[in-house]
């Protein structure tokens, strides 16, 4: 009997496969080649679920996804934490001292930039970090290694030269998990509730339409702005707050929040990670 899959963009190997295999160890890790085509994997069913990195402790942003939830029809069922580690691997027997070039993403090139420069090899580009390994494991070369997760030394023979080399060993990125049904968190669970909105063109129209989340006490976590369609003039925002949105107070915030606004739409209500507790001190 098949499995139920789960869509993350990358090539076996890649951290959002290791979190696929961490997390839902039940789902078959569906690898897409954008982040546009595992959107679209659990839309038309190929999938059940969806790994999306959002953002990374060192880097920031990780994938630019906002624009594409509220057109998607899925929703954020849920968010999970990843310690990031990534070994520098080359072809076997190959050294370390005849290294010369670093392939990976560039946010993971970033993410190791200190232990990099020491080496003094040349970064070069590539589309995501498991890619890097399947290139080189494909096209051996005696002077190129690749910067990538442990699972894809596992998965495309290579050996691994350095370990853990990511300049912070806090290095984490936090994932979301998308699917086309609303998640139900348990009653009593914490929560976290996701929405995109588009405030009205008046003057100090995102002053007052925070206010709500003031005057209630609601705790706005993230606050993000993009832009719609490639324009300058219709900004969006990405926005996540503790609570549900039958919350008493997270209701009067949204409500005070929808007079200010021409656009308003839920993305997801989810239990927050437990990961997160360990994050508040």
């Amino acid at each position: 009997m098949s499995r139920p899959k789960i869509a993350f963009q990358g090539e076996l190997g890649a951290n959002s496969d290791e979190a696929c295999r961490a997390h839902f160890p039940d789902h078959e890790p569906l690898p897409c080649a954008t982040f546009e085509d595992a959107f679209e994997a659990v839309k038309t069913g190929a999938a059940e679920l969806g790994m999306i990195p959002v953002e990374n402790s060192i880097a920031g942003r990780v994938a630019d996804v906002h624009h594409l939830l509220p057109s998607s029809g899925l929703y954020i069922i849920g968010e999970r934490f990843k310690p990031i580690r990534f070994q520098l691997m080359a072809n076997p027997g190959v050294k370390l001292e005849d290294i010369t070039a670093a392939a990976s993403m560039p946010i993971a090139l970033a993410q190791c930039r200190k232990t990099l420069r020491k080496l003094g090899v040349k970064l070069v580009s590539a589309s995501d970090t498991a890619g890097a390994a399947k290139e080189l494991a494909e096209h051996p070369d005696p002077h190129r290694a690749a910067v990538s997760p442990r699972l894809a030394a596992e998965i495309y023979g290579l050996d691994i030269l350095l370990e853990d080399i990511e300049d912070e060993h806090n290095n984490t990125t936090r994932f979301i998990v998308m699917s086309r049904e609303r998640a139900h968190p348990a009653e009593g669970a914490a929560c976290v509730t996701a929405f995109v909105f588009k405030v009205k063109n008046i003057p100090a129209a995102l002053y007052k339409a925070m206010g709500g989340f003031a005057t209630n006490s609601v705790n706005m976590t993230k606050l993000e702005s993009y832009m719609e369609n490639g324009g300058f003039t219709a900004t969006m925002f990405y926005a996540e707050v503790d609570g549900r949105p039958e919350d008493r107070a997270v209701a009067q915030a949204l409500e005070e929040l929808s007079f200010f606004c021409d656009r308003f739409e839920l993305v997801g209500v989810f239990a927050a990670d437990p990961f997160r507790d360990g994050l508040a001190g």
